[in-house]
């Protein structure tokens, strides 16, 4: 079962927002566009209601100190996410590296500076 059922997310425009998560949430496993009036959503394929990450625009937008940190399937997936992350225009990217003997993550940006992060942890 998984333990997200979705993440809303604002940015300060859908139109600016839409060539960059149209890349990186299928990258991270979010293949499935679903239609829906002044949003911008991406599901994780399956039956029935998937968690999903959708993003509306909000006129009074700011960026947080709050990261979205994705789960990657593999330590490699993360060590091959960097090229995807400047090919699509990420922002502060860090890593990927080691972190605490068994936490492999690199960190980004969007363009709108929302945090986010994919990481693969060795022990589960």
């Amino acid at each position: 079962m998984p333990l997200l059922d979705h993440i809303d997310l604002r940015v300060p425009s859908l139109e600016a927002a839409a060539p960059f998560y149209r890349v990186l949430l299928p990258a991270l496993g979010f293949t499935v566009e679903e239609p829906v009036k002044d949003w911008l959503q991406f599901c994780a394929p399956g039956e029935g209601a998937t968690e999903f990450f959708g993003m509306t625009a909000s006129t009074d937008f700011r960026p947080n100190e709050t990261r979205i940190a994705f789960r990657a399937a593999t330590q490699a997936q993360v060590y091959a996410f960097r090229p995807l992350l400047e090919e699509i225009g990420a922002r502060a990217i860090e890593g990927p590296e080691l972190y605490d003997d068994a936490y492999h993550a690199i960190f980004w940006e969007d363009p709108f500076g929302n945090r986010l992060e994919l990481c693969y942890r060795e022990h589960n």
